[in-house]
């Protein structure tokens, strides 16, 4: 398969590149060199979490729930990327099992319902 001219450089240069694609709306063009990117580097939250959120706005709807499933597996916590999960999944109509995910953003958050 023929390499496409903006996957290439350092981690570095991807990433801020992959930033610029992701800033301009070429979600898709994000997406494809944050996929490598996280590929080389799977243990760092950033570049994964633009990919799902690359994903989720590309409407590639699967594949941003399967790296947010990975995001919150390894952290629990990760507010932000429960928050997409529950967006996603209800993008998806899936929202009975958004629920949770949204309930546990908006605690990790602090958004609790004022009585």
């Amino acid at each position: 398969m023929e390499q496409k001219y903006y996957t290439h450089g350092t981690a570095a240069e991807r990433w801020e590149r992959a930033r610029m694609f992701f800033d301009a709306k070429e979600f898709s063009k994000a997406a494809d060199i944050l996929d490598g990117l996280v590929d080389e580097v799977p243990e760092q939250v950033g570049p994964r979490l633009l990919l799902a959120r690359s994903y989720y706005h590309s409407a590639q709807l699967r594949r941003a729930e399967d790296q947010l499933r990975i995001v919150v597996e390894r952290d629990p916590v990760e507010h932000y990327a429960r928050l997409m999960l529950g967006r996603t999944l209800e993008r998806q109509g899936r929202d009975e099992e958004a629920a949770p995910h949204l309930r546990m953003a908006a605690a990790l958050a602090g958004d609790f319902p004022q009585d």
